[in-house]
């Protein structure tokens, strides 16, 4: 697929996420780390009007406002419209953001067209696939603000759930030695995903599936969330002051667990993977299952042993969840940020996060792969993030 056609294709994507939601809809902030519908799509059209476009002469802005209120975190660029505020923005309308959005496509395809020049092409690669971010997030924030709305409402009607989840799970040992992880190669990849390196890996084993929503009930009907020898202290101390006793969207009716989704409340089905726990929740129940969680080395290591038939396609199917894995998110050795502004994507962020692999239900499947790096601090739940256990090999 050449780049217009990819970037015509997530464009359109992104516009059929929102397509089912009504003004009031797109405007919700739940939390700051949230954002609204209309923001997200405003957004993603600001990185390729500033950061493209503006490198054209002769350039005219849509709004010149817009390079405030939609800039997300690019100090390099200027101000920024404060994050928990993003709510706020009853002004510009909707349809204003998608005139915004429509405006800067028919730019960007021409310039396509007339011929960009590489450093132009490189960016307009980036915008493309940070966008598919957005699509994901689109779906994380949707589902949260939804959530809080007490009439509770679908976004969609229910789809199936994957039945990977269903097969009794086995352990996939892997020797010791010397491996190499990150990217290489052809294709794109975030610079936080190189440069590939060589990595010492001990002995492992790695779950075949992740955790299941009957596994993780057995760990809260076990009193998993009132055990502190379970936990890491500052998970702990964080479950206690936010009454953590379940996953988010977990709720307890008549003695039996239902699950908020994106197509609204729902009987919890005990064969999905757990979804909606944070770093510090995995962490307790693979400490109470007498196992672990992964490296992210472990984990692509293991993904690349299993072939390509276990990634992308296992974590791609409906009920997926990103894996927290053990491992802090710093630099792999040799990283180095891309040039300018673009240099502000992913290595600022480098401190108090940890990593997650694979893939969820929401993450666009041509956006993932084995050596994606996401990264959220331990207490983030919203995200569709679960389990998969690790145990030292013989």
């Amino acid at each position: 697929m050449d780049l217009a056609e990819h970037y015509r294709e997530v464009r359109a994507a992104t516009d059929a996420l929102a397509a089912p939601l009504s003004a009031e809809d797109c405007a919700i902030q739940s939390m700051p780390d949230a954002s609204p519908v209309k923001w997200h799509l405003a957004h993603t059209t600001w990185f390729f009007e500033t950061l493209v476009l503006e490198a054209i002469p002769g350039h005219a802005p849509f709004d010149p406002a817009f390079r405030v209120l939609f800039n997300s975190y690019y100090e390099s660029v200027g101000q920024q419209h404060p994050r928990p505020e993003r709510g706020l923005l009853s002004r510009p309308p909707l349809e204003r953001v998608r005139a915004y959005r429509r405006h800067v496509d028919a730019r960007v395809l021409r310039l396509l067209d007339s011929g960009a020049p590489d450093p132009l092409l490189a960016v307009i690669e980036l915008g493309v696939h940070h966008e598919q971010q957005h699509q994901e997030l689109i779906l994380t924030d949707l589902l949260h603000a939804f959530w809080r709305n007490p009439l509770r409402p679908a976004y969609r009607e229910e789809r199936p759930a994957g039945g990977a989840s269903a097969r009794p799970l086995s352990w996939r040992a892997s020797a010791a030695g010397v491996r190499e992880i990150g990217h290489a190669g052809p294709g794109f990849a975030f610079d936080n995903e190189r440069p590939r390196h060589r990595i010492f890996v001990e002995a492992f084993e790695l779950a075949s599936r992740p955790v299941t929503n009957a596994e993780y009930l057995a760990f809260v009907g076990d009193g998993g969330y009132a055990r502190p020898e379970l936990w890491l202290s500052d998970g702990f101390a964080a479950a206690r002051a936010r009454g953590w006793s379940a996953p988010l969207y977990w709720e307890e009716r008549d003695g039996e667990w239902w699950s908020f989704t994106l197509a609204g409340m729902a009987r919890l089905r005990p064969d999905d993977p757990v979804c909606h726990v944070s770093h510090y929740e995995a962490d307790a129940y693979a400490r109470w299952a007498g196992a672990r969680l992964p490296t992210e080395a472990e984990w692509e290591c293991a993904a690349e042993d299993a072939g390509a038939a276990a990634l992308p396609g296992a974590t791609a199917l409906p009920g997926a969840v990103w894996e927290w894995t053990a491992s802090a998110y710093t630099p792999y050795p040799g990283f180095r940020p891309l040039g300018g502004s673009l240099g502000e994507y992913n290595g600022k962020f480098m401190s108090n996060q940890l990593v997650l692999r694979g893939g969820s239900r929401a993450t666009p499947r041509g956006h993932i792969r084995r050596s994606y790096r996401n990264f959220f601090p331990p207490d983030a739940r919203w995200q569709f993030s679960g389990i998969r256990l690790a145990r030292d090999g013989g």
